[in-house]
């Protein structure tokens, strides 16, 4: 079976339920083919109480300004490790293997590279990525996902003296080394105080990009403004009301909005192999999901145990949670048609 190129990857400098943020979520959704099927991951707020309405915003945000490509919306409450809401549990990430465009966002960096690293939240991302889903990362996601993470609230609020964490390394496969600094241009702090480069200033992070290695690059993206990085055509866009920053020691270059460039201005580029650092086993369940969604022909075991449980539903007269498995099953791909002659299953592109 051929494989897709690997997806766009979209980074949000802020802004991602702004007008500016609706055109990233709108080009991605041009990329991809229907059905729209759209996973909000809550891990970088996981440690939040209000995780699940932290990242619902940003799902009811895109819902409305996706309406016209009827997505599905589901959110994955991958919170932390050790929990019922666990990045490591196979049914709570289930919905990520037939997801077409994935959003990470608001949060803490390094809680998000903690609950993440590894797990198979992780993998699963990783593996749609790879087969052609879009991935959307914004604010806390932007960073954790590059090879050094910035410790924002370690340093700004806590008082920690300057320093990086190792990140996610999301571009390694493809020979990248990038550090992902979002909020370049805030100027909430006003004349009097400088919180430009994600609240550190110009003078600190100067200091810090020093203590990073040298081949190590800087992207900054302004804040209302998206970095589009496009594997298959090996370019990159920048859309927005800002500019991105690109930074390798002594070296800088200002990209504005509406600028397409080259990949390799971010480093020697290069395509991994499709399945290049993703587990065998979450590799197989990626491409028999994406087998299902190309070929709707046949519902997997998996859609066939949620009818099962959802008749015993109906039949215990347990309204609240056959609806619950009817929405879970129209999340990987699949409508409840109930008939006076019983319940058929119809693929969600036909309905």
């Amino acid at each position: 079976m051929p494989h897709s190129s690997p997806g766009t990857i979209a980074l949000f400098g802020s802004g991602e339920t702004s007008l500016s943020g609706a055109r990233v979520f709108e080009a991605l959704a041009r990329s991809l083919s229907a059905p729209l099927d759209v996973s909000f991951v809550e891990t970088p707020a996981g440690f939040e109480l209000n995780s699940a309405e932290v990242v619902g915003r940003v799902a009811r945000f895109a819902r409305s300004r996706l309406h016209n490509y009827h997505p599905r919306v589901t959110v994955i409450p991958a919170r932390r490790r050790g929990t019922a809401f666990s990045p490591d549990d196979a049914q709570v990430e289930a919905p990520l293997l037939h997801s077409n465009l994935i959003f990470l966002g608001p949060g803490s960096p390094t809680y998000a590279v903690r609950q993440l690293q590894g797990s198979l939240t992780w993998h699963f991302i990783i593996a749609r990525h790879r087969l052609g889903a879009a991935l959307a990362l914004a604010s806390a996601a932007t960073i954790a996902a590059g090879t050094f993470a910035l410790p924002v609230y370690e340093i700004y609020k806590v008082g920690e003296d300057p320093h990086w964490k190792p990140g996610l390394d999301l571009l390694a496969p493809f020979g990248l080394r990038l550090a992902f600094v979002p909020h370049w241009d805030n100027a909430e702090g006003g004349a009097g105080l400088d919180t430009s480069r994600c609240f550190m200033g110009r003078e600190r992070f100067r200091a810090m990009a020093a203590l990073l290695p040298r081949d190590v690059r800087v992207v900054g993206v302004d804040e209302h403004t998206g970095l589009l990085i496009e594997p298959g055509s090996r370019s990159c866009r920048v859309l927005g009301r800002g500019g991105v920053t690109l930074q390798c020691g002594a070296d800088e270059w200002r990209l504005e909005s509406g600028t397409s460039f080259e990949i390799n201005k971010l480093g020697a580029f290069r395509l991994p192999e499709a399945s290049e650092g993703i587990p065998p086993e979450v590799w197989t369940m990626a491409l028999d999901q994406e087998r299902d969604v190309r070929s709707p022909g046949t519902p997997n075991a998996q859609v066939m145990t949620l009818v099962e449980q959802r008749l015993g539903a109906r039949a215990r007269k347990d309204w609240a949670l056959a609806d619950q498995l009817r929405a879970q099953i129209a999340s990987m791909g699949w409508i409840v048609v109930d008939t006076a002659e019983g319940s058929r299953l119809e693929p969600a592109s036909k309905a």
